[in-house]
């Protein structure tokens, strides 16, 4: 699924379906999820039905039902030659980013 042409609640949605699907496919109940990542019903339930939870919450999901590796590809550095691997570990070094002023 190409999701460059989805809209951000679009892909929620949909994030949130696997969510649920997924949970399903494993025969959890909501609170059976939510006793072992350790947060409550109801976050789980918002988490399904896709209403605002932390970050920390989906990642304690995620372990859950066992899908950490898809959480790792997230964010992952895009390296295909040996110059965005030294692009890649020289920008590790920067602590910020400079503005650009209106002379450049």
């Amino acid at each position: 699924m190409d999701l460059s042409l989805s809209r951000p609640d679009e892909i929620v949605k949909m994030l949130c379906d696997r969510l649920r699907n997924e949970r399903l496919s494993q025969q959890m109940t909501q609170a059976d999820v939510a006793a072992r990542a350790g947060v409550g019903v109801n976050t789980v339930s918002n988490l399904e039905s896709g209403k605002n939870v932390g970050f920390e919450n989906v990642i304690r999901v995620a372990m859950v039902l066992g899908r950490l590796s898809e959480l790792e590809e997230l964010f992952k550095p895009k390296v295909d030659s040996l110059d965005d691997i030294l692009r890649y570990e020289s920008s590790l070094k920067r602590q910020r980013i400079r503005k650009k002023t209106d002379d450049a």
